[in-house]
């Protein structure tokens, strides 16, 4: 799932995800599990509350890595 998700179109990182949910921009939203759970849990929380999915990751590297970038991710948000 995650794998496909590299086609789509999207953005990389905690503070730009959150950007794109605030503004009504986010589709799905992907978070590693392995992240900083004090800086993940107002973005989930938010995606709960505006009902944007959820998907999880099992390291932030993975994600990265599954996105095109060789460093570490530990959100990417796919745009509607």
């Amino acid at each position: 799932m995650i794998k496909a998700a590299s086609q789509d179109k999207k953005v990389i990182g905690l503070k730009q995800s959150a950007k794109a949910v605030l503004e009504d921009r986010a589709m799905t939203v992907y978070i590693a599990r392995d992240a900083d759970r004090s800086l993940i849990e107002p973005l989930a929380e938010l995606c709960e509350k505006k009902g944007i999915e959820i998907r999880y990751a099992d390291t932030a590297k993975q994600l990265g890595l599954l996105n095109g970038i060789s460093v570490k991710a530990s959100a990417v948000c796919i745009l509607k």
